[in-house]
């Protein structure tokens, strides 16, 4: 079967990329929603163009797709992106970073995106499950959401145990300090975190967008991504700002 993989760069949606190598699937491309405005329901904000390196790092095209966000606009915008109406190379010199180096072997898509299914990292929101789900049967493909529903602790601990290299870019909930900015998720890390889940009620997965993360490594990827960073903390919340970001492959 193949399949497109409706990747931030994060941790769930880089799963589901594995797991899709795992069931024997074909992926045929990566698809990252990059968010030009200051918010959105449905997509990850920050350093979503690290998606780019990952499917460099697998050997499959990248299709960015441009939104401001807007509720309702913005899975219209991912239809419109998919069906391939809009040029994806035109949006790529919109939306890429400035500190980013291109990989020489990055492949961007173009064209209808000819699939059997769209495969998501969704966990828990159904606002976000929905919405794929209703754009999937106007396009006449599949839904697949294999983290639905997954334990907390068992996901992020399988994260772990299958060797994701997981970075925290961005928090915005009580307990979360600046200290988590840039951190990696390590055994001793997920303690500490799931501590502050318990003290202060929040997801331990970051589900309802308590913290936000991506993906410098794991088992889908030949090679690893090398980054510097600002910190910005307001305060209450912060994130961290990519100053370069290239992908190393493994030789």
């Amino acid at each position: 079967m193949k399949v497109a993989v409706l990747s931030s760069g994060g941790k769930d949606s880089s799963y589901a990329a594995w797991w899709c190598e795992l069931q024997g699937w074909e992926v045929t491309c990566i698809v990252t929603v990059v968010v030009t405005g200051g918010d959105s329901l449905m997509f990850q904000l920050e350093n979503t163009p690290v998606a780019a390196l990952q499917a460099s790092s697998m050997g499959v095209p990248w299709l960015p797709v441009r939104t401001e966000g807007e509720e309702g606009a913005e899975i219209n915008d991912l239809q419109t992106a998919l069906s391939g109406i809009i040029s994806p190379h035109e949006v790529l010199e919109s939306i890429w970073p400035s500190g980013f180096l291109k990989p020489d072997g990055l492949e961007i898509h173009t064209g209808v995106l000819e699939i059997d299914a769209l495969v998501s990292g969704a966990l828990r929101s159904d606002f976000q499950k929905t919405r794929l789900e209703m754009m999937c049967e106007r396009l006449g493909v599949k839904s697949f959401s294999p983290l639905w529903h997954k334990g907390s602790r068992q996901h992020m601990s399988s994260l772990i145990d299958h060797g994701f290299g997981v970075v925290i870019t961005s928090v915005s909930s009580e307990g979360l300090t600046e200290e988590w900015l840039g951190r990696k998720l390590d055994n001793s890390t997920l303690e500490r975190l799931q501590s502050l889940s318990e003290k202060y009620r929040f997801n331990l997965d970051g589900e309802g967008g308590e913290f936000e993360t991506m993906v410098v490594s794991g088992p889908h990827m030949e090679g690893h991504i090398v980054f510097q960073h600002d910190v910005l903390w307001n305060g209450s919340r912060g994130s961290i700002k990519l100053d370069s970001c290239s992908l190393h492959q493994y030789r």
